[in-house]
């Protein structure tokens, strides 16, 4: 199997054509016409993402500011790791975006990984301004440094780091292909027991602008992991010789050390959270992984876990059903134009 190193895409070669002959390691003019590319359905992909456009600070958490002192002390630490966690994963997901942009030869795949750097980057401005309207300065600082210092995140994220890394180092196809399983498993496992705990609170009537703001992040992530798992597919088709057992295995294995990771970390953070049950947790970040590998073309790795055992969550984010509505505010958490593009699978 080749190890060839890629080349960064050229910016404009307008002796190629421009429909790009591949998605990684082609040829294309650069110039990028929506009617005329290698997946059309990309231009439905696109579309959905830039209707979904939002900002941090137009989100109310007036309320989240009043109520944040009264959260137990248990609340509040799970509250400020959880954010901590969220920050780690998303202020690099913006620049792998960017780093995979440089490396696909085709314009609609550059110009839909722009639009997911764009709002990583959003979700992490959302962060710190949750934390700056909740509490001091210090304790925002403390937050930001979980990723930094605290252990177990620190050997949950670091087969993350490794790949994204050696994606940096060596841009190979082996190692785009790596980067984009844990890009899925990052946007569709790592986020969401910090996801579940802020809707446990909107569903005690606590925080909930923050978990409002949370859903709309849900909601981007649910667009990205429905378009990485697209591209992992359509990149594996177009280079066959990865299509191994070897590198299937591989995969599985991912899957299987991120949920013990992810189940290890969601019991330290949760444990005690008044009305989160730790089993249905396990499951649900186990149907989590199985929903993520399913949108790689890869089968179930737990065929006990494939329906979703916390539906409650469902309330909490749009998903193919429609507008969902937050039960305490009784007004739509929906925050995107009009389109008939509009609509995603369950949770």
């Amino acid at each position: 199997m080749s190890e060839e190193l890629l080349e960064k895409a050229q910016t404009l070669a307008p002796g190629n054509p421009n429909k790009s002959t591949k998605l990684f390691g082609g040829e294309a003019s650069g110039i990028l016409n929506w009617n005329d590319i290698r997946y059309p359905h990309y231009y439905r992909i696109y579309k959905d993402l830039v209707g979904k456009y939002w900002q941090a600070d137009e989100v109310n958490l007036s309320s989240d500011v009043k109520q944040f002192a009264t959260l137990s002390e248990k609340e509040q630490d799970a509250f400020l790791k959880i954010i901590g966690l969220l920050s780690t994963l998303d202020g690099p997901q913006t620049r792998t975006a960017l780093l995979l942009s440089l490396y696909a030869t085709d314009p609609s795949v550059q110009s839909i990984l722009a639009v997911i750097a764009q709002q990583e980057a959003v979700h992490n401005e959302s962060y710190s301004y949750v934390l700056s309207s909740v509490t001091d300065f210090d304790k925002q600082t403390e937050s930001f440094e979980t990723g930094r210092r605290d252990p177990i995140l620190l050997r949950r994220n670091q087969r993350i780091s490794e790949v994204y890394n050696e994606f940096t180092s060596t841009p190979t196809i082996e190692n785009v292909l790596k980067t984009l399983v844990y890009t899925s498993l990052l946007e569709g496992v790592f986020f969401y027991s910090g996801f579940a705990f802020f809707y446990n609170l909107a569903r005690n009537n606590k925080m909930v602008g923050t978990s409002t703001m949370i859903s709309y992040i849900n909601r981007d992530e649910l667009g990205h992991s429905r378009f990485i798992g697209e591209l992992f597919r359509a990149t594996l088709t177009e280079n066959p010789e990865y299509n191994t057992k070897e590198f299937t295995d591989w995969v599985y294995d991912q899957f299987r050390y991120a949920v013990e990771q992810e189940t290890e970390w969601s019991h330290y953070v949760l444990e005690g959270i008044d009305g989160i049950n730790l089993t249905e947790m396990d499951a649900y970040i186990k149907y989590r992984a199985n929903k993520m590998l399913r949108m790689l073309g890869l089968s179930e790795i737990y065929p006990e876990h494939t329906d979703n055992p916390m539906k409650w969550i469902r309330a909490y984010v749009d998903n193919f059903d429609g507008t969902k509505t937050d039960f305490f505010e009784q007004k739509s958490r929906q925050y995107t134009k009009t389109s008939d593009l509009n609509g995603f699978d369950d949770l």
